[in-house]
């Protein structure tokens, strides 16, 4: 009587070995996208909100970052404002975008979904 092993081809072996180094990779995608899906639940400031409507909903950031541009008329300055959970750049007092920080200062990739 024959062995189910003996019944494997060298072909049908190395694509098992070859899947079995592609799950986890699918794995950890699914847990960036559960991330990226947590992450959406936070409330941004709004693309031209202004500055004081972004104070008054979210208060005051905890941290002001220095302008940058402002050199010329055509290059206004961009001025980075720092929330617990996001960061907005404003140029003069809109808001041109917002960004969701990282987990941490030291983070590298997509930590794993708790």
């Amino acid at each position: 009587m024959r062995t189910p092993f003996r019944l494997l081809t060298p072909a049908a072996v190395f694509t098992g070995v070859l899947m079995a180094g592609i799950a986890p990779q699918s794995f950890a995608d699914t847990l960036l996208v559960e991330r990226v899906a947590r992450q959406s639940a936070v409330t941004l400031p709004a693309r031209g909100q202004s500055m004081n409507k972004v104070r008054a909903q979210f208060g005051e950031p905890t941290e002001v970052l220095a302008a940058i541009g402002g050199d010329q008329p055509r290059q206004p300055p961009i001025t980075p404002r720092v929330y617990p959970e996001f960061t907005v750049h404003f140029e003069r007092d809109r808001v041109i975008h917002a960004v969701v920080r990282r987990s941490s200062a030291v983070e590298q990739g997509p930590k794993p979904v708790e």
